[in-house]
């Protein structure tokens, strides 16, 4: 037995298993520097796939014995709020996915830095996942993020969720600006996907196209890829399209763009020259409305008064000159009379 290390005490990993009471006395005389041990043995096994005595296949080996009895309820499992971790080395597991991704074009000096779990990335961008059209896209919100303004919520009218979209038109980028195609192009992905989970039932959109400089204003590639890429249900749901201070240019923009544009949608636009106009159609207690916008307001109202003023004042004047060349020719008429 001296070979199964029962009395064996060098510093060896204890490879037996201690049954001898806490206080090393025990029945038999055995002193408590002999204490009993039990060694767990394996029992000899025949890797052999055959069913003679002793294989993995043999019923001896199948049979479960009768004192073992095991209640699968009081095993301990991990529950769904558990979470395994593997340790390799102190290295974690990174599972890689294989999926395709579509997004935006890689803007300059962008890299292709790793994204972690806020978005982030190694060269500081911070992109946002979204789904449009069954598709995923990648936004890139750093180089947007001076530009989110330019869609908010506008609150609810009438009955139900009927959201009210601002698109304030004057938040958009210069074309003059670096990197304005790439900007456009995330910037697209964002109103798109914003507007998918803004709405919830019907809607309308405001149209903010006062203080806009002609640089700002899209182009017609842009908003046909926005009509294409909006789904069936968002513009069967726009019940109306509302453009504030519309120019010729923008109302240009809308005649070329008949080739791609239904019938039924061009149904929807209207227009309204001030935003008093614009609060007898839409509620504006959650509308905002960006603050050049209201001073080209008050200054297009301005220079209205001042031009019905100026309009009246020479009605006037045309009236007194009427009836002066008027008394001026009367007299003459009755000296003709006299004469005759």
């Amino acid at each position: 037995m001296d070979s199964c290390g029962l009395t064996d005490h060098r510093g060896w990993p204890p490879n037996s298993l201690n049954v001898s009471p806490p206080g090393g006395g025990g029945g038999g005389g055995v002193s408590s520097s002999h204490r009993k041990r039990r060694t767990l043995l394996a029992p000899d096994m025949n890797l052999s796939l055959d069913h003679s005595e002793g294989s993995l296949l043999s019923d001896d080996f199948l049979d479960t014995p009768d004192d073992l009895d095991i209640n699968i309820d009081d095993i301990d499992t991990p529950d769904e709020t558990d979470s395994l971790e593997f340790i390799t080395n102190g290295n974690e597991l990174e599972w890689e996915d294989d999926t395709p991704v579509a997004s935006a074009k890689a803007g300059p000096c962008d890299g292709s830095g790793d994204v972690d779990e806020e978005g982030n990335t190694n060269n500081g961008r911070l992109w946002r996942t979204v789904i449009i059209g069954e598709q995923e896209h990648r936004i890139d919100m750093q180089v947007i993020r001076p530009y989110v303004r330019v869609i908010t919520h506008g609150g609810y009218y009438g009955e139900g969720l009927n959201a009210i979209i601002v698109f304030s038109a004057c938040y958009l980028p210069d074309s003059s600006c670096p990197d304005y195609h790439y900007i456009m192009e995330n910037l697209f992905l964002y109103v798109v996907s914003s507007l998918e989970m803004l709405v919830a039932e019907d809607y309308l959109i405001i149209y903010m196209n006062g203080a806009t400089p002609r640089s700002k204003m899209p182009g017609i590639s842009w908003l046909k890829k926005c009509y294409q890429m909006i789904d069936r249900r968002l513009r069967k749901n726009l019940k109306s399209l509302v453009i504030a201070h519309p120019t010729w240019f923008i109302r240009t923009v809308l005649a070329i763009s008949r080739p791609f544009i239904s019938v039924k949608f061009m149904n929807k636009i209207q227009y309204v020259h001030s935003l008093d106009e614009l609060a007898e159609i839409v509620p504006m207690e959650h509308v905002h409305v960006p603050e050049c916008v209201v001073q080209f307001d008050e200054e297009r109202i301005k220079a209205r008064k001042e031009r019905m003023e100026q309009e009246s004042r020479q009605q006037e004047q045309q009236a007194v000159q009427e009836e002066t060349v008027k008394k001026s020719v009367r007299p003459k008429s009755m000296i003709v009379d006299k004469g005759l």
